[in-house]
């Protein structure tokens, strides 16, 4: 059996779930029950067959709805490996020291073109720190106090799955300084991200190497995978940008998650309008049952 779980943004009636049972008969699916996650909000509706199928006659039914298909069994994931900015929190962390720096729009521009997959991701990440060199170190505390806020339903996904017995690990491109506080105050068990280097309290331009990228998620996932002794199909993996496309890809479900087009277009799940809860509830946790 499959699994459909419908999420919406702002509300899901009861005849939005009759009219997506229509959709999979229609498509040759053969839909069975529908349950609730959360009256109004998220439920699950099960079928039988063709998931390629029911994820094409699902997707985009309903305006604002979210739609994850995937096999009925192994929902609850042991492993979550995610990506932090943009994903675990609101904002791209080098693109807001370029704004203190004054040169915002020129690093932002390289940051978008690395997270479509247009630029080589470790040369675009050196290009832009380059750019810092002589930013004062304080400002690395300054923007993380004044910038990053951590992105809805970021707490609840991962204290729930920690709660459940499963593990948390934070995987980005981005920098140490702002990822292990990150890390610490959404509840993931480690962090894992790039080292900035600075001398005589300014930055001087260049990160430590070798640099995370693609690679290191991706190693990430399987190192921890095989460590654990968890079953592949019981890992989770999300992200927003193309150096998240390889862990997205290798993960028993991976998520884009408000995504970059070569990142939605290739993933087996996305979130395009609800927040991280979304995963929750696709993982058939009730609303009742999510760590405060």
């Amino acid at each position: 059996m499959f699994t459909a779980t419908l999420i919406a943004a702002e509300s899901l009636a009861a005849g939005d779930l009759s009219a997506a049972a229509d959709r999979l008969t229609a498509a040759g699916c053969a839909p069975g029950s529908a349950a609730w996650l959360d009256e109004g909000k998220a439920a699950d509706l099960l079928f039988a067959l063709d998931p390629a199928a029911a994820r094409a006659a699902l997707e985009g039914a309903v305006a604002g709805m979210d739609v994850i298909v995937q096999p009925s069994l192994g929902r609850r994931k042991a492993l979550l490996v995610a990506d932090m900015d943009s994903t675990m929190i609101t904002v791209e962390c080098i693109d807001e020291l370029a704004d203190y720096a004054g040169i915002k729009p020129e690093v932002a521009a390289i940051t978008e073109r690395a997270m479509r997959g247009e630029l080589d991701f470790e040369g675009a990440l050196d290009a832009r720190v380059a750019l810092l060199a002589g930013l004062d170190e304080a400002v690395i505390a300054q923007c993380l106090r004044e910038r990053v806020a951590i992105m809805p339903g970021a707490r609840a996904l991962v204290r729930t799955m920690r709660a459940n017995g499963g593990q948390a690990v934070l995987v980005s491109g981005g920098f140490t300084r702002f990822a292990e506080p990150v890390a610490a105050e959404i509840g993931f068990d480690r962090a894992i991200a790039n080292r900035l280097l600075i001398e005589d309290g300014r930055l001087t331009g260049t990160v430590a190497k070798p640099i995370v990228g693609a690679a290191t998620k991706l190693d990430t996932l399987l190192a921890t995978i095989a460590a654990q002794g968890i079953d592949p199909l019981l890992s989770l993996a999300v992200g927003d940008g193309a150096n998240d496309l390889a862990m997205i890809e290798r993960a028993g479900l991976g998520v884009a998650y408000h995504a970059k087009p070569v990142v939605a277009a290739a993933a087996a799940a996305r979130v395009d309008h609800g927040d991280l809860t979304t995963l929750l509830y696709a993982q058939g946790y009730t609303r009742a049952e999510w760590a405060s």
